[in-house]
């Protein structure tokens, strides 16, 4: 039988064990790591029984959540910060008023539990995750987009709406006479504590960073960071308020730091593991029991709060001035229930608001609601319009057509449209966003507004006109989507493709498109080629150079292409080298390919 620690590292070697294999793989089915961690926690806790009390695992985990509002606030400067104070306190302030009225309308029309009982769940359900719901938008790098920075301000208001809703369940409570607590006691802590933070932050954090960095202790500089963030998300604990926001408050006041990028990196790691392991511990904590024994109910009240959410926050949005795509966005962001929920559920029963069976049926309606996001992100995607703005620009395809067509008018196109153009080849350019045309037409350009995922789009272009289709869009799911639809649709024209990555490429050339190229290659080798010649090696030698990497890369593209991503490594340049050995297999082979081709003497060899 293990003893208490052994069984603290059997546990804690599951949950590693777990995040390791599942989240890689629901990454790659294109399911997200949310998703993958959630799995892994529902397979080892409630199905394996590795682990029991996932309750307690859920509550150490919250950590990841308090580092992800510092790091969220490192990258907010106040200047910005006060740009969404309309969005936070506006509506922030709107959704969960609005959110948390309907839902309990609702309840009480439907007469599931007492008005008071009531009130705390509607306004409990309207509160969102904020660590799915910016787990996500980091993953799909939409923080900084306006429907990113608009969830960020709405989640913001939500972790400030906790205080006074937590401050309701006494008064709502029976025999709340008794038992309220000194309201404007605890706002007065409440104010203390966050002037507290405020003063340290301004007159204390960069001096003590200053003295640690001169010391060169790297070890001290990373304790220094975790004596911050957790130090100030205790003193708001202390003050009743949300830890996170404690952190979040400590972010902001760094954000225009000289240690803002160090600090950053001494805590990513530790927001990584943490926030992992809270979703891990979210699917730990579910209760199968009660989710048998009410699942008709859970399975009915989950759809019906999310549904009713979303249509909420999206008129909301829209209300505030956001453009369809991103109030639709914004709403199948912010749909589920939050972690916060779960401490209000508890308090209430705690206070004979509500049973305990109904209150873990309502953690259980939480958590499922959390386990569906990445689903409800998904879904989400199906609302959208295909115009990156609000704003109608007509399909009109009049004189399109050339023996090029081009899908995607970034940088990468924009760069080979000049290449075209001038060899006096007429270009069909066709993008699906409304503000990258309307600033290419400032400089002249003639480009057509279409989604070059349509059929009937290319079909107008003069697809069947082209004798080459240079696809140079910049998201690898948008350039595959346009690769097969070619593919099968016009199967003879030539595909000229921007690659993504490495992974990209070999796919596409799996494929058999007739060309690609990864869009930072061509650049990277110009750039350590001019590097060279600064540091003094001849032009022509430099380029020889640049020429065998080139040669080695494609060698190494040919084996991986047969035997996997992880071999031909010999063939990648890990330490300095000269350049005679260097050179050397690029003469080499320079002779093989002569004698190959029986063409004439061996070239003869540039001069030393």
């Amino acid at each position: 039988m293990l003893s208490e620690s052994g069984n603290l590292y059997f546990q804690a070697l599951a949950l590693l064990a777990g995040a390791i294999i599942a989240a890689p793989l629901f990454k790659r089915l294109g399911l997200g790591t949310v998703l993958g961690y959630l799995a892994a926690g529902l397979l080892i806790g409630p199905v394996a029984n590795l682990i029991t009390d996932g309750e307690q695992v859920l509550h150490f985990s919250e950590l990841g959540v308090v580092f992800l509002l510092f790091v969220i606030g490192l990258e907010l400067k106040p200047s910005r910060l006060w740009t969404l104070r309309h969005a936070i306190f506006g509506l922030g302030a709107a959704q969960v008023l609005v959110t948390g009225a309907a839902l309990t309308g609702l309840i009480v029309a439907l007469a599931l539990m007492s008005w008071q009982a009531a009130v705390i769940t509607g306004f409990g359900l309207a509160l969102s995750s904020t660590a799915f719901a910016m787990q996500i938008l980091e993953e799909r790098g939409e923080t900084t987009m306006p429907h990113g920075q608009v969830s960020f301000a709405i989640l913001l208001f939500q972790d400030l709406a906790i205080v006074p809703l937590l401050a309701m369940v006494p008064v709502l409570a029976p025999g709340s006479a008794t038992q309220q607590a000194d309201p404007l006691g605890n706002f007065l802590i409440a104010v203390i504590c966050i002037g507290a933070i405020i003063a340290v932050g301004r007159y204390l954090l960069n001096p003590l960073f200053r003295f640690i960095a001169n010391t060169g202790a790297r070890e001290v500089m990373i304790a220094a960071a975790l004596f911050v963030v957790l130090g100030a998300a205790t003193l708001m604990q202390f003050a009743g308020l949300s830890m996170a926001m404690g952190a979040f408050i400590a972010g902001v006041l760094l954000a225009e730091s000289s240690y803002r990028h160090e600090l950053e990196a001494d805590i990513e790691p530790f927001r990584g593991v943490f926030l992992g392991l809270f979703f891990m511990a979210v699917g730990l904590s579910l209760d199968l029991g009660v989710i048998l024994n009410n699942w008709l109910s859970i399975f009915l009240a989950v759809p019906i709060f999310m549904a009713v959410k979303a249509l909420l926050v999206y008129v909301l949005a829209r209300l505030f001035g956001s453009n369809h795509n991103d109030a639709i966005r914004v709403a199948f962001f912010l749909p589920q229930g939050g972690e916060f929920g779960f401490v209000l559920f508890s308090a209430a029963a705690a206070a004979g608001l509500m049973g305990e069976d109904l209150a873990s049926e309502l953690v259980a309606i939480t958590t499922l609601s959390m386990a569906v996001m990445p689903l409800s992100v998904a879904l989400g995607n199906r609302f959208l319009v295909n115009r990156d703005s609000g704003d109608e620009i007509e399909e009109n395809f009049d004189g399109a057509g050339a023996d090029v067509m081009m899908i995607g008018f970034s940088r990468y196109g924009q760069i080979a449209a000049q290449i075209l153009l001038a060899g006096g080849s007429a270009v069909t350019v066709i993008d699906a966003s409304a503000d990258r045309i309307r600033s290419a037409e400032k400089f002249g350009f003639r480009i057509y507004f279409g989604d070059g995922t349509r059929k009937e789009v290319l079909e107008a272009a003069g697809i069947r006109q082209a004798k080459i289709v240079a696809v140079c869009t910049h998201r690898k799911e948008t350039t595959d989507r346009i690769v097969e639809l070619i593919q099968a649709e016009y199967p003879d024209i030539k595909l000229f493709v921007r690659s993504y990555d490495r992974v990209h490429t070999l796919k596409l050339r799996s494929r058999g498109v007739h060309y690609e190229l990864r869009e930072t290659f061509e650049s990277g080798l110009v750039f350590g080629r001019r590097a060279l010649e600064e540091l003094g090696v001849r032009e022509e030698l430099a380029h020889e150079i640049m020429e065998d990497i080139r040669r080695r890369d494609e060698d190494r593209l040919h084996i991986q292409a047969s035997q996997g991503l992880a071999a031909g490594n010999d063939l990648l340049l890990t330490r300095p080298v000269t350049p005679e050995p260097l050179i050397k297999p690029l003469r080499e082979s320079k002779r093989i390919d002569l004698a190959e081709g029986a063409a004439a003497e061996p070239a003869s060899e540039p001069a030393e």
